[in-house]
């Protein structure tokens, strides 16, 4: 396959790591070193600085433009979410229109294989290093291998939620006598790999790498490998190890809450929402909020990441993908924005969506030229009054970031909470308003809501129950309401964050058909309603086509059938 099957002059020379090693410099000394140029393969495997080259260059394609375009694109652009902004490029515009061509260039899914081979190449060669570098330890040759691992699973994770299946290789590229013109592996059969995968490596994983949180959020962690875990097994419909490998990332957490309580009880910014530690919105005698946007996108490596790509200042590769997508300093406007619906009406409390206490339509949104475009990672900051009294849109005081240095969050500890809240509705099991919960259903469904309860709190600035206008009442004799209630808090959550597309994907195959994910994106279409809703009736738009130029390469491959007789353009 074309993807993978010509890297051998990346193995060789390792030209391009020493280009790409400098976007992660500000984690700690591991991510300064840079490979060396012009080395031959045999020659090159000799010493722990080699390995830890590679691997950084594993980091640093995943950093790449064109990773992160696709990771916007695959996981939000036919969602919900999202539609067309300022400039729309015609592929964009293509896919919002539901009309996905096998020539369109974001079918084309060459960057993460890329990734993938980095890691194949670490795995492969990293064991020859541990038998002739003492310095190279048994312990730091696992280490390694389990990040490695981690990194390859995420790629082929992304790609299995997008294409379905995909060609599975464990196996470097770095001779051209090597045949890679393999077929795709089915969905289950790569989940369960990479779960199993995951398995044997996650307590290899290095803990800690050091006190700072950016040396432990732009690396993998043993932390960041049990988020990953618990997404395959909530994937799989594993859902008590999906919950097992949750509250391990929480617990952790808490424990490092409880740790910064300790020594800083006056000036810590993270409070407690009922046993959950989150980032405030604001301090307690605060009338302004924006706060838990302002750490956690507005400097970024916060105390609720877990795993986020991180871009230097001052350093010579930039996370263009935002600015181009999202908007800019020079741009105040990008390519994608949001459907009205998601924003308009909010303030006056007429929004479906968001309440109007809730901060994050504030911080995730705003109007320009009456169309709503994304603010989330193109703000450096944002601050506005919490009262909402006045009836009026609360006015807000933003910082347009003044350089293309946001870091993108992979995952972070609210993704992870409702992923056990969904979980936990889930193995509840069948209930309707007839029969009434037992014991444990009512156990399930109370773990549920407080993880969404949390979210939700911090959100709109609750602090005492009295005030909350989430019940659990109103969602508890019902499967699909406590099911809604869980999908639509990570829509306003992780909104733009490359999840909602996912999201429904996941729903859809649980149900069996797409009249949910139907029913939430049909309203962004505000012509040919109709058409799409034919459109996206099957299973198999779900996923995405083959590119072509793969098909080509790529005997074995056999197109989606969605897509088979997409030859020529639509227009809708």
């Amino acid at each position: 396959m074309e993807i993978i099957k010509k890297h051998k002059a990346f193995v060789t020379k390792l030209v391009a790591a020493s280009c790409i090693a400098l976007t992660l410099t500000g984690c700690n000394d591991f991510l300064s070193i840079e490979p060396q140029n012009d080395i031959v393969l045999e020659n090159y495997w000799t010493e722990e600085a080699d390995v830890n080259s590679v691997l950084n260059s594993c980091y640093a394609q995943l950093e790449s433009v064109d990773c992160i375009q696709r990771m916007v694109v695959w996981g939000e652009l036919r969602s919900d979410n999202m539609t067309n902004g300022s400039g729309t490029n015609n592929n964009l515009n293509n896919i919002l229109k539901e009309n996905i061509l096998e020539t369109n260039n974001y079918t084309n899914w060459q960057c993460f294989y890329n990734v993938i081979n980095r890691c194949n190449t670490v795995i492969f060669y990293a064991p020859d290093v541990n038998k002739i570098d003492p310095n190279f330890t048994d312990s730091e040759l696992r280490a390694t291998i389990a990040e490695a691992t981690t990194l390859r699973s995420l790629c082929y994770f992304y790609l299995i939620r997008t294409f379905r299946d995909v060609p599975y290789v464990t196996e470097p590229s770095n001779d051209d006598t090597q045949e890679y013109q393999v077929p795709a592996t089915p969905f289950n059969e790569v989940l369960d790999k990479l779960i199993a995968d995951m398995e044997s490596v996650k307590e290899d994983a290095v803990r800690s790498y050091g006190e700072e949180s950016v040396e432990n959020t732009c690396r993998i962690t043993r932390w960041a490998c049990y988020a990953l875990l618990a997404d395959l097994y909530l994937w799989k419909g594993d859902y008590q190890k999906c919950i097992n490998y949750c509250d391990l990332v929480i617990e952790q957490k808490i424990k490092e809450y409880e740790e910064d309580y300790e020594e800083n009880p006056t000036t810590l910014t993270t409070e407690l929402y009922g046993k959950y530690p989150l980032i405030s919105e604001s301090s307690a005698n605060s009338n302004y909020a924006g706060n838990t946007y302002n750490e956690i996108f507005g400097q970024g490596n916060s105390f609720e990441s877990i795993f986020e790509l991180n871009f230097v200042h001052n350093q010579s590769v930039t996370n263009s993908a935002v600015g181009s997508f999202y908007g800019s300093s020079t741009s105040k406007t990008g390519q994608i924005g949001a459907p009205p619906f998601l924003y308009t009406d909010a303030y006056a409390g007429l929004n479906d969506y968001f309440k109007k206490t809730d901060c994050r339509y504030l911080e995730n949104m705003t109007e320009i030229n009456s169309k709503i475009y994304i603010t989330k990672y193109v703000n450096q900051s944002v601050s506005f009054r919490t009262s909402t009294t006045s009836g009026s849109q609360p006015s807000v005081n933003s910082s347009v970031r003044s350089n293309g240095f946001a870091n993108w969050i992979i995952y972070r500890l609210t993704d992870v909470m409702l992923m056990r809240a969904e979980a936990e509705v889930e193995l509840a099991g069948d209930v309707t308003a007839d029969t009434p919960l037992t014991e444990e259903q009512t156990q399930h469904y109370r773990n549920a809501f407080a993880c969404v309860s949390a979210v939700w709190k911090r959100a709109n600035n609750k602090r005492v129950a009295t005030t909350d206008t989430l019940v659990y009442d109103d969602y508890a004799t019902s499967r699909t309401a406590m099911e809604n209630l869980v999908l639509d808090e990570r829509q306003r959550e992780l909104m733009f964050e490359g999840k909602r597309w996912y999201d429904l994907v996941r729903i859809s195959r649980r149900d069996g058909d797409n009249t949910r994910m139907i029913a939430k994106v049909l309203p962004k279409f505000t012509e040919n309603a109709s058409v799409i809703r034919i459109k996206l009736a099957t299973q198999d738009i779900l996923y995405w086509p083959y590119n072509k130029e793969e098909l080509k390469q790529n005997p074995y491959l056999v197109q989606n059938p969605a897509y088979e007789t997409d030859n020529t353009e639509q227009n809708f």
